[in-house]
Parts: C-alpha cells; structure tokens; sequence
C-alpha cells in the first residue's frame, strides 16, 4: 500500500461577489500553481464596509496537496 505525505498551504482571496466566489477565484489560483490537491479547509471569513456598504468579501483558507515522489 503506497504512504502519502500531504502539505498544508494558506491562502487568502477576496471578491466584491460573495464568499463563494471569493473561495472560487482563491481555488482556481492555487490550481495554477499546487497538483494534487485534495482538499480546502476555511479558516476565516471576513467582510470589509466602507460608506455602510458592502465592498469586499474576503475568506483565509488552507490548502491540502499531495507531495510528489
């Protein structure tokens, strides 16, 4: 049976959208530079005001991947 080793790496990606989006734009960069990923884990989520309004959703997440052989 093949032993794997995972590394856990953090991230932090923002949108004027939504969480969901900010995670997804946040996932889609990790997939640009990290193979083998398996997981995210959120962390935090955060919302920046200005003028009582809304401007940025923000969330701080870990990525889980596989160390290649």
């Amino acid at each position: 049976m093949p032993h794997h080793v995972a590394r856990v790496t953090m991230a932090i990606a923002e949108s004027p959208v939504s969480f969901a989006e900010a995670l997804k734009v946040g996932f889609q960069r990790a997939t640009e530079t990290l193979r083998g990923i398996t997981g995210l884990r959120i962390l935090e989520k955060r919302i920046a005001v200005k003028d009582n309004k809304i401007v940025t959703y923000r969330v701080r997440f870990e990525i889980i991947f596989l160390l290649e052989d």
